[in-house]
């Protein structure tokens, strides 16, 4: 049976980023193709959950083929959504999925910070895939209130791949995750939020889970 893979990146991130160029390499070793697609399509500065859902859902090929999402951090979040919406979506894998994103994030700007951002709609964002600090619009904030967790309820197979360590989503934003929803499975590893220590134990679960060739 034809199946679509596609990977999503993390936030302030690019399809270069180690993990992507990681499983991309061990997909091809395999001889099967994986999307990675730019999340940050050429303007990071206006990047919003709704974006990518819309540009990722216009990556899936013919309704009849299954499509199985890779997501890491942000781009985990975002794989859960779009696993919600269309039922094309089959399987999930998630890495250190960035569930309760703002409310991990705002916090470590501090309040002023946040208010400052609202007020001059723009902050200087570290950009890792880029090596430099770029714009983001206030607009990335008031549009991901909208997408909450309580709302993934498709009861789709999961796999999510989470680090105790994780200083940026800490792993009880998957273990809360998991805890109400029996199709989830949660992988614990000894790792931080890159995950990259854990890259053969990932690829390993990837492939069981995925039933790769």
């Amino acid at each position: 049976m034809t199946l679509e893979y596609i990977y999503l990146h993390g936030f302030a991130s690019s399809p270069k980023s180690a993990k992507a160029k990681d499983i991309g390499d061990r997909f091809a070793k395999i001889q099967t193709k994986l999307k990675i697609p730019d999340l940050n399509a050429g303007d990071f500065s206006h990047l919003t959950i709704t974006r990518q859902l819309t540009q990722i859902a216009k990556e899936f090929p013919d309704t009849s083929v299954p499509v199985i999402l890779i997501g890491s951090s942000l781009g985990g979040l975002t794989s859960a959504h779009l696993g919600q919406q269309y039922q094309q979506v089959q399987r999930l894998v998630l890495l250190a999925p960035a569930f309760g994103f703002l409310f991990h994030w705002l916090p470590r700007l501090g309040n002023e910070e946040v208010q400052r951002w609202q007020l001059e709609k723009y902050l200087m964002v570290y950009h890792y895939g880029e090596g430099r600090s770029l714009p983001l619009s206030y607009g990335f904030v008031t549009d991901a209130t909208q997408y909450q967790e309580e709302l993934l309820q498709r009861p789709i197979p999961t796999l999510i791949l989470h680090g105790r360590k994780d200083e940026v989503i800490p792993i009880e934003a998957s273990r809360d995750f998991a805890r109400s929803r029996p199709w989830v499975e949660l992988v614990e590893l000894d790792s931080d939020h890159a995950l990259g220590n854990v890259m053969e134990e990932i690829w390993q679960a990837i492939y069981l889970f995925c039933q790769l060739p």
